[in-house]
């Protein structure tokens, strides 16, 4: 008897058959997204210029328009998109016979592809900051900044947790999710617009990357403890002890280890004659710190950061400066673009019935995360002269680290769909609303200033 291929061959060598097949398509679809990024991101950061806003904020609104809001071109499955949403995958096909299992599998690989570009872009640009802040200023503000993130932390979450169960009666689990949601702060958005305008290595600037380094910490301990409550109904206190060690052992391990790590560095630097010999030792150097970081279950963002605080004390650093630019120049656009691709604004549309009650939940969520946010400059001590407005409004966006909150607690199912939309819109207006504000609260920023940021971005 006589039976087709097919059937005689094991299930997963014609799945890897399948994917070998499709890896062009996938490689042409990956090449497509990144042309839409990089566009979206040039003319954005362009307009944004010409408009005397920060560049930043032009990439965030052209990955808006490209993304789930407007035109469908650069969409992600996580989201809730299938391939038929995609425009990209629809341009694909006009140019190969694709079945229609074959486009799915090709979108999830694409989107994965562009997620993880976007990832490095991330690292890439905390390694920038890093390299950027001075680690001397950056220890003479630390307690300072210590104190600005516990008040950033706690004061949004018990306020928006309380409000949500007594103003609104949403029962606890949500409410805690949502309070949690309201404690991130996007350290790459804010860093990134202090760049821009001049003011990262100012005391306010050190204060605000140093307590928005902390608050990450603070805030992946939060998410693993709400993560958990969701899905327990219990708080597992040894995971809790666990990241607290690990985050606090791993930034000042970082720190007081950076002297042997910045000889190591100076003597690659002098061994390796070839291209490369001083920027490759330090993405060696960079990428091992956020695999470390991400092994121990922090952010490998953490790990970055400190390479470039480490390595920002070296002989050659202001070469290094120089070598890593252009491929931050690379990756980082990639960053800013899918975050806002990612936000789908129709979740703001008041005709939707179901957006009603959001829309309502989303303005408590606004004014407290704002608000939350601000008072921290009023917790600084001891400088009578500082710009306390600029701290507050520095700690205000949440980006891409409130979506993550949004996201597990809406695939843990502890989220409802009006809370859940409440959170993005919360996410997307402190994330687009923070770059002007920081503008406004520092003022005229002195003409050499502004010049110096537009010339580096």
């Amino acid at each position: 008897m006589n039976y087709p291929l097919e059937q005689l061959l094991p299930s997963n060598y014609l799945l890897a058959t399948a994917e070998a097949e499709n890896a062009p398509i996938v490689l042409a679809g990956v090449l497509l997204s990144l042309i839409v990024i990089y566009l979206a991101s040039k003319l954005g950061g362009e307009l944004s210029r010409k408009l005397d806003f920060p560049p930043v904020l032009g990439e965030l609104v052209g990955g808006v328009l490209v993304g789930a809001s407007a035109l469908n071109l650069l969409v992600f499955p996580e989201t809730g998109a299938s391939a038929s949403d995609s425009l990209l995958m629809t341009v694909l096909q006009l140019f190969d016979d694709i079945s229609p299992e074959a486009v799915t599998s090709i979108f999830e690989s694409q989107s994965e592809a562009i997620s993880i570009l976007a990832e490095l872009g991330v690292i890439v640009l905390l390694f920038e900051i890093g390299l950027e802040s001075d680690l001397r200023e950056l220890q003479k503000v630390g307690y300072q900044a210590a104190v600005v993130a516990v008040v950033g932390v706690v004061a949004p979450f018990v306020a928006g947790t309380a409000g949500l169960m007594f103003l609104f009666n949403v029962s606890t689990i949500p409410a805690v999710f949502a309070g949690a949601a309201l404690t991130a702060t996007s350290i790459g958005i804010t860093s990134k617009v202090l760049s821009e305008l001049g003011h990262l290595k100012s005391a306010e600037g050190q204060i605000i990357v140093g307590a928005a380094v902390i608050d990450d910490v603070l805030g992946i301990i939060v998410l693993a403890v709400v993560a958990s409550l969701a899905k327990t109904g219990e708080v597992d206190i040894f995971n809790v002890i666990y990241l607290i060690i690990s985050a606090s052992a791993f930034l000042i391990g970082s720190i007081l280890l950076g002297k042997f790590f910045n000889k190591a560095f100076h003597l690659s630097a002098e061994f390796f004659q070839t291209r490369g010999n001083i920027v490759i030792p330090a993405f060696i150097f960079a990428l091992f710190m956020s695999f470390v970081a991400n092994a121990i279950h922090l952010e490998a963002i953490l790990g970055a950061f400190a390479a470039g605080l480490v390595l920002d004390e070296t002989d050659t650093r202001n070469e290094l400066d120089e070598q890593v630019i252009p491929i931050a120049d690379i990756l980082v656009p990639i960053f800013f673009v899918t975050v806002g691709a990612r936000v789908d604004l129709s979740v703001l549309n008041p005709v939707v019935p179901e957006n009603r009650q959001g829309l309502v939940l989303a303005i408590f969520l606004i004014v407290v995360a704002i608000i939350g946010k601000v008072i921290t400059g009023w917790a600084v001590f001891g400088k009578p002269e500082i710009n306390r407005l600029a701290i507050g409004v520095g700690m205000i966006p949440r980006g891409e680290v409130g979506l993550v909150f949004a996201g597990i607690g809406a695939a843990s199912g502890a989220l409802d769909k009006p809370l859940q939309a409440a959170i993005i819109i919360m996410v997307i207006l402190t994330t687009f609303l923070a770059p002007p504000f920081l503008r406004f609260s520092f003022g005229d920023a002195s003409e050499d200033a502004v010049e110096e940021a537009d010339a580096a971005s």
